[in-house]
């Protein structure tokens, strides 16, 4: 069988995407460079903010989106992905525009979660405020019956913050407290669980040593990425 090869669709931001090849990595099972999947990464830090395109009508990111696909496709990616939660608003746009699939984020989390937690009813968001008032993630909790809980508008507000330093590599140990102190917030709000629904905060959050109990959609999409790329099939 000739190699499937993954297209990342990147630069929203360069460190998370780096972060998503680093999961691709670790979840391949090799003892070898020619052990490892085959991957072409566009980092194409020129699209437009997703959040700003969402709450102040700002650029729109989808035009730069499809035209990075396209140059994955040209390069022989065999599916895109795309490390960036916010930036799937636009993902059926993206497929009808493309010629290969699209793995979607939010819905292998929501898949991952019920297998995980098959009786759990209400998980935290924690996400940009563009991914919170597009209900990117709420549409797709509310179809596996589960409830989100979202922080309160300061909280959300500080998240924010905290992906905003992240993105500038400033103040890591303040934003990784607040993230910590988020979450419990959540919890004790109810959530049983806690989607870590922006690709900045696992860069601060040490998800082996959790708060609470959390999903990490990167890591989700790399595993999604990593069954498709041996002989698996592109859920739709």
């Amino acid at each position: 069988m000739p190699d499937r090869i993954i297209g990342i669709l990147g630069g929203m931001g360069p460190e998370a995407t780096a972060d998503f090849f680093r999961e691709i990595i670790q979840l391949t099972p090799a003892s070898r460079d020619q052990d490892h999947i085959p991957v072409l990464i566009y980092s194409n830090t020129r699209i437009p903010d997703r959040t700003a395109a969402i709450l102040e009508g700002g650029e729109d990111p989808l035009p730069l989106l499809i035209d990075s696909a396209k140059v994955l496709e040209r390069a022989g990616a065999g599916i895109i992905t795309m490390p960036c939660n916010t930036a799937h608003l636009y993902v059926e746009s993206l497929r009808r525009a493309t010629a290969i699939p699209v793995l979607h984020m939010i819905d292998e989390t929501v898949r991952e979660l019920r297998s995980r937690y098959p009786e759990l009813r209400s998980v935290g968001l924690l996400a940009t405020t563009g991914t919170i008032r597009a209900g990117i993630y709420q549409s797709a909790l509310g179809a596996a019956g589960i409830a989100a809980v979202v922080p309160e508008e300061p909280d959300q507000d500080r998240i924010m913050a905290v992906i905003r330093d992240i993105k500038a590599d400033r103040n890591r140990d303040e934003a990784r407290r607040s993230v910590k102190r988020i979450c419990l917030g959540l919890a004790a709000q109810g959530a049983e669980a806690v989607i870590l629904g922006c690709t900045e905060l696992p860069l601060v959050l040490d998800t082996k040593r959790p708060p609470c109990p959390l999903l990490n959609p990167t890591r989700i999409l790399a595993q999604a990425a990593v069954k498709w790329a041996r002989g698996g099939a592109a859920d739709d």
